[in-house]
């Protein structure tokens, strides 16, 4: 196992930041939790286990040997992941790059749960993740399949596979359930989670040699501490660059899908404090991005990179968790908390008793066939009020799209249009999972950013069991309470709201290209 880091930069060896991060590095190894600063203590002292995973994670390799035995005493074929956030973007890379088939949901818009739940669920197991069974989007979709088993006379118990912190809530109902269970260490934060259960067990369920994975990553961490670190070589050339938006771009490589996770990985850790580096999830090396940026990818025959990173997935893995470690000391950013993610649930709570659990109507600035406008923006067309939006000038604009992923993938256009339109670093993001990622960065990052946010009819509602709302209420919800946070610190935002998703699309991605 190999980690091999190419740049078009070198970088200064004997700098005071290439030398304090070197001497930070074995502290990192100590689980030192003084490194960020006084305030991040409190947090940083029960959140560094992840650091020993990549051997600490070997202890799981008996229940996980247990857990293919169940499955194949269940008859169990094929798995949906109920996650969000580090609970659900690992899996989709170790899905990705091992080549095998595993169904995410990561959302609470009905089209998605419907499109991603089968007809027949009899071979169909359920892995739900959540530390504490209260994630909305989670407890969500663990309700709807709950019923969905039910109503098909399965028992919840031959498919549920829970994965959660020992002791919490979660953990205790879903014992007195009688679920299988995997408990992980509550000492490791949820986007440094991929290394233990939150990432081994979906791994292991759909076949991919977890010990291997975990071997390379072991391989890796212990190379950080030497005097070659390639962990310390890359948190100075990030630092070094200077750049608040980085570009990486996975396509061609032998991880696809990392990106996504490390997008989550550097934007929630260190996007608070107005410090802190944007990621943008690129879709290859030519995608437009505009502004500037570093350019990351993870193939040998990329050009278009400042910095070539090569090295297996469980290796990627554990060296992007020590760069982001590594990063956050100068800029004494503590990178294990997420406060705004917090804001934007408590919002989205709060208008859902206001609504009273039920979407309003609400006056669009603009309305065309298929798509209301809503800005500040006085413009009688659909591309005037476009034009208004990039009339302001931003450091990134972030486009946030609260539609169904898998179905609506048209409007993923709208990222390089808007980079070619904004002249502005653009990142794309899925609603509500960009909340738990970049969302935070959004709002305790930089205030450089410029918001588009798109939301739409669905094709069919699904109501939520258990709960006075339905997915698509908690859905808007969510959207309008992100909108709310973002208004509230005077960021341009427009939000298109698609009255037909497929007509609204092609409507707006129009509009977008023939200004562009």
């Amino acid at each position: 196992m190999t980690i091999s880091v190419r740049s078009t930069v070198e970088v200064d060896r004997h700098s005071n930041l290439y030398t304090s991060l070197l001497h930070a590095a074995p502290k990192i190894a100590a689980k030192d939790f003084t490194l960020w600063g006084k305030e991040a203590e409190a947090e940083s002292s029960i959140r560094l286990n992840w650091i020993d995973l990549p051997t600490a994670s070997r202890a799981l390799l008996p229940q996980l040997s247990t857990l293919q035995e169940w499955i194949a005493e269940k008859g169990l074929t094929h798995f949906i992941l109920a996650g969000m956030g580090g609970s659900s973007l690992g899996p989709e890379v170790l899905a990705k790059t091992y080549g095998k088939k595993l169904t995410v949901i990561d959302s609470t818009d009905p089209d998605q749960v419907l499109a991603a739940t089968p007809s027949d669920l009899a071979h169909v197991g359920i892995i739900v993740g959540s530390k504490s069974g209260s994630t909305a989007e989670t407890s969500s979709q663990k309700a709807h399949f709950t019923k969905v088993l039910t109503d098909a006379g399965l028992d919840p118990r031959n498919h549920f596979i829970i994965i959660t912190d020992p002791g919490s809530p979660f953990d205790e109902a879903s014992r007195a359930d009688g679920y299988f269970i995997v408990n992980a260490d509550p000492q490791v934060g949820g986007r440094f989670s991929v290394l233990s259960a939150f990432g081994l067990v979906p791994a292991a369920a759909i076949g991919i040699d977890v010990a291997a994975l975990l071997d390379d990553a072991a391989k890796a961490s212990a190379s950080f501490v030497t005097e070659q670190s390639s962990a310390v070589l890359l948190a100075v050339h990030i630092l070094q660059a200077a750049h608040q938006n980085i570009a990486f771009f996975d396509a061609g490589s032998n991880v696809p899908g990392l990106a996504d996770w490390i997008e989550q990985l550097i934007a929630e850790s260190t996007g608070k404090d107005q410090k802190g580096f944007l990621p943008l999830a690129i879709e290859s090396a030519e995608a437009a991005v505009a502004g500037p940026h570093l350019a990351i990818a993870f193939a040998d025959n990329v050009s278009h990179a400042d910095i070539v990173v090569d090295a297996p997935l469980g290796a990627q893995f554990i060296l992007w968790e020590w760069v982001t470690a590594l990063i956050s000391i100068p800029l004494q950013i503590n990178p294990y908390d997420q406060p705004n993610v917090t804001e934007a649930k408590t919002r989205a709570l709060a208008l859902l008793d206001a609504w009273n659990n039920s979407v309003p109507a609400f006056t669009p600035a603009y309305e065309s066939e298929f798509v209301q406008v809503f800005s500040t923006s006085s413009a009688h067309t659909l591309s005037g009020q476009i034009k208004d939006f990039f009339a302001t000038q931003s450091h990134y604009v972030a486009v946030m799209a609260y539609l169904a992923r898998g179905i609506d993938d048209d409007i993923t256009q709208l990222r390089a249009l808007t980079a070619q339109l904004s002249g502005a670093g653009t990142s794309f993001g899925w609603g509500p999972r960009f909340l738990h990622s970049t969302g935070q960065f959004h709002k305790g990052g930089a205030h450089n950013g410029a918001f588009i946010q798109i939301t739409g009819e669905n094709t069919q509602d699904l109501e939520i069991p258990g709960k006075p709302f339905s997915f698509h209420t908690l859905l808007m919800a969510q959207a309008l309470g992100d909108g709310e946070a973002l208004a509230e610190r005077k960021f341009p935002l427009i939000r298109f709201h698609l009255k037909n998703r497929e007509a609204g699309i092609k409507e707006l991605v129009r509009s977008f290209k023939e200004l562009s």
